[in-house]
């Protein structure tokens, strides 16, 4: 489970049934509204004034993308600097069964290469798949693999209340029809089809994969959030309360903000340009994500013994936010006949953007390697 989250479970006093004393007024100021952004160093006045907008509806959002699109893309980062020439992206909006726009993205490579593979990725909470991710694709199609990815509802581009999850069934289901329509592509025609999941995107992939058992190839996991560590668990009494007022209060940012990214780079640099992933939810959560988040980690932990796809597993051995107990459970419990679990020494959360360049790239080649093994004969 995200630390990120389950830290912001100390539920505030006027949540507790005992509190008997707070007035409505002082109740309804509890109901915080978006936190304001930091400046970000070294932009103009007016790209910050942009940065700064609110983000809740995803037209702001796309706004916001298309005017720090150019400056991401000079940002002085190994995944940027040293992308591979010649890859082949597209970008296009997808109507759901529920009427929302989904934001939906693929990276090819270069013309007359043939692709080894299709690989569909879930973004982390708050995250989305046009900022760093771009740079990760572009690395697994510089290697031969196309590369399909979608924000989903309440992320990113995609319609939605940013930070805002009703129901993470919906996340899956959401991400199983967009994810049929990319294999059902003429470029993907008899080729194996990988689910890629980072660390709430490890939930959407894993709950995608007990949905549809025969669907996929193999399922790679990120740091991924399957299970609520015992230290971080809430106690019940918090929980019922919790759940209580996610039903009067869904969309209610009740819980403190915390800085986490100490939690989630290693290398200090990287850290600071994160700042340039201005469309990332930072916010508060919100009670009906909190629960949804917990429910949908309950509901793994659950089932983990039916998961049966060729499994890679990647972790950061010093991950604070998604411990890597969690992985070796998931690795030990998962029926599958092939499995793999790699932890990486001194790696924190976001061993794929966060970490040292030869890191970073480490952790790329044995993603690349693994899908190779397993698409060679095929």
């Amino acid at each position: 489970m995200d630390r990120a989250l389950t830290s912001r479970f100390n539920i505030p006093s006027t949540l507790s049934p005992y509190h008997r004393r707070t007035s409505s007024l002082s109740f309804t100021r509890r109901l915080i509204v978006s936190a304001k952004r930091s400046p970000i160093e070294g932009v103009s006045d007016l790209m910050n004034r942009i940065a700064s907008e609110d983000l809740d509806q995803a037209p702001a959002r796309r706004r916001v993308r298309s005017a720090f699109a150019y400056l991401q893309l000079r940002l002085d980062h190994c995944l940027f600097k040293k992308a591979p020439v010649g890859i082949r992206t597209e970008e296009w909006y997808e109507r759901n069964s529920k009427g929302e726009e989904i934001f939906c993205k693929c990276w090819l490579p270069e013309v007359g290469v043939k692709i080894k593979a299709a690989v569909c990725f879930c973004h982390g909470y708050g995250s989305t798949c046009t900022f760093f991710f771009d740079g990760i694709a572009k690395q697994l199609a510089g290697s031969g693999y196309g590369v399909y990815a979608i924000d989903h509802p309440g992320f990113g581009l995609s319609d939605g209340l940013h930070g805002h999850i009703p129901s993470f069934d919906h996340l899956a289901d959401n991400a199983i029809e967009q994810f049929t329509k990319m294999k059902g592509r003429p470029e993907l025609r008899n080729v194996p089809r990988f689910l890629f999941g980072q660390s709430m995107g490890g939930a959407i992939a894993l709950k995608v994969h007990l949905k549809e058992r025969q669907a996929w190839d193999g399922l790679i996991l990120v740091a991924p959030m399957c299970k609520i560590s015992e230290d971080v668990k809430p106690p019940k009494l918090v929980l019922n309360t919790l759940i209580l007022m996610s039903t009067l209060f869904p969309k209610a940012k009740l819980f403190p903000k915390k800085d986490m990214s100490e939690l989630f780079f290693r290398d200090p640099s990287k850290r600071k340009l994160s700042e340039y992933d201005v469309i990332c939810y930072d916010d508060q959560t919100r009670l009906k994500t909190a629960v949804e988040l917990l429910n949908a980690t309950r509901d793994i932990e659950m089932h983990v013994d039916k998961v049966s796809l060729p499994l890679l597993i990647l972790h950061g051995a010093a991950d604070r936010v998604t411990v890597p107990n969690v992985s070796k459970f998931l690795h030990d419990q998962a029926i599958s006949q092939d499995k793999t679990l790699k932890l990486y020494p001194g790696g924190y959360h976001c061993i794929l953007e966060g970490d040292t360049d030869e890191n970073i790239f480490t952790v790329l080649n044995d993603i690349v390697a693994w899908l190779d093994a397993r698409t060679a004969h095929k």
